[in-house]
């Protein structure tokens, strides 16, 4: 079964609307038997459930294990932790893999399934079309003799806590510090404050009070004007907003403005520049702003671009032998701290940063110069458009020549909606916004000469 031949699989998981297949109780609980099935490989082995705070999640929760009890596994249950705690606690614990039931950042109307290995990090193709390759047999209960046994793990948030406290040095506290940290009703809130306070900084908590419902709802790393106004009205240092899983983080400063992914990168990068522990260079995506890239080059440190998404960020790190990489929108990875993203542990290294120069977060991310960016995303009738009409290269061409080494543009399917992504990045804004609707509208004149 080819990467195309996937049935169930997306990018980082299986994830879609609640109710609509595959994400209804019925597929998820084939899935937890095929999980067990693979991943357990034929052993009595544990696998440990992870979930964020969506009302669906204790649906899919139960589902799973009814799934993994029939294939013979153990269950250890964690209840609403953040997605790299599961990570992190897949490996510590010795289990065979670690399954989180969250939507990341979408509504609480969707959800989704993702996995771990046995050493914290993404599953490999390879496992998940054999997950795939299972889900097509017919389900078979081992006998009553050996199915699997579920136990609650009652302290996995003490224990998670304790982790991301490890990830700076002993020497560092957060004394003096006045920090709004937006949980986004999300898998973070009963984790991220404690960790920041115990730290010994002044905390003020927003988003950590979930219904079921109200996850990533005006609030957290995907609406940022609560967080923005909080920190104003508190005096505050400055804003961590988190998303719903906890693997994003952006920041804000003092005077409310946005810190984000890309800024938040090249304050880590610069901050293990000095301390003399950056390995290597750092990794991008084809959407980081070059204003990163530039601010990077500048101080001597490599830069590369991955695709979009942090699998693939992952896979050039591990290909180059770094360690830091990430997205503008906020999926920082710091290998030499943990096996996957974590808005916890990123948002701590850049205030690390912050104690140890003494300097605000609007002074430390002064030193990068994001670029205009402007995105379109233009609807396409069907997902087999041809970008490479004539009149889509003579445009692009033109875009190209106007800006030269000072920007750049990207064409980019979208993998999960019938849209091509226009982002046009240069120096003036006024010129960016132009070009990128020229290209938009030749795509739109162009797709509606082909469904004439």
């Amino acid at each position: 079964m080819s990467k195309l031949e996937r049935r169930y699989f997306g990018t980082d998981g299986i994830r879609g609307r609640v109710g609509i297949s595959p994400i209804e109780p019925e597929f998820v609980l084939k899935l937890g038997w095929a999980i067990g099935r693979v991943l357990a490989k034929g052993q009595h082995g544990k696998i440990l459930i992870g979930k964020d705070t969506r009302i669906s999640g204790y649906m899919f929760e139960s589902s799973l294990q009814a799934g993994l009890s029939a294939a013979g596994v153990d269950i250890l249950l964690l209840g609403p932790m953040p997605t790299p705690a599961i990570a992190y606690l897949t490996r510590t614990l010795r289990a065979q893999a670690g399954i989180v039931i969250s939507a990341s950042h979408n509504p609480f109307y969707d959800n989704g399934i993702k996995f771990f290995s046995d050493q914290g990090s993404k599953l490999p193709d390879d496992l998940e079309l054999a997950i795939e390759a299972e889900l097509e047999q017919p389900l078979a209960t081992v006998d009553s003799s050996v199915l699997g046994k579920a136990e609650r793990i009652v302290d996995a948030a003490g224990r998670y806590i304790e982790f991301c406290k490890s990830t700076i040095p002993s020497s560092i506290a957060l004394h003096g510090l006045r920090i709004v940290v937006d949980c986004a009703h999300g898998a973070t809130y009963h984790v991220a404050p404690d960790v920041f306070t115990e730290l010994g900084a002044d905390v003020v908590t927003m988003g950590c009070d979930p219904n079921g419902l109200n996850i990533n709802e005006g609030c957290g790393a995907t609406d940022l004007s609560a967080l923005q106004s909080r920190v104003m009205t508190e005096e505050a240092d400055l804003g961590i907003a988190l998303d719903g899983d906890g693997d994003r983080v952006i920041m804000v400063d003092h005077q409310g403005d946005v810190v984000d992914g890309d800024e938040l990168l090249y304050i880590i990068a610069c901050s293990r520049l000095q301390q003399g522990t950056l390995k290597g260079g750092v990794i991008g995506t084809l959407m980081s702003n070059l204003g990163l890239e530039q601010a990077l080059i500048d101080l001597g440190i490599h830069f590369r671009r991955a695709a979009v998404g942090d699998r693939h960020i992952m896979a050039m790190l591990k290909q180059e032998n770094w360690t830091i990489g990430g997205e503008s929108s906020g999926h920082i990875i710091c290998l030499d701290r943990t096996s996957t993203g974590d808005g916890i542990i990123s948002a701590l290294q850049v205030l690390v940063s912050l104690v140890q120069t003494g300097r605000s977060l609007q002074d430390l991310r002064s030193g990068m110069c994001k670029f205009p960016q402007h995105m379109i995303n233009v609807p396409l009738a069907g997902h087999d458009f041809d970008l490479n009409a004539p009149a889509i290269g003579q445009v692009l061409r033109h875009a190209e020549d106007e800006l030269g080494d000072d920007g750049r543009v990207l064409l980019r399917p979208s993998g999960t909606e019938p849209l091509i992504r226009v982002m046009v990045e240069g120096r003036d804004a006024e010129q960016v916004q132009r070009l990128a609707t020229d290209i938009a509208d030749v795509i739109g004149h162009c797709q509606q000469a082909t469904t004439a």
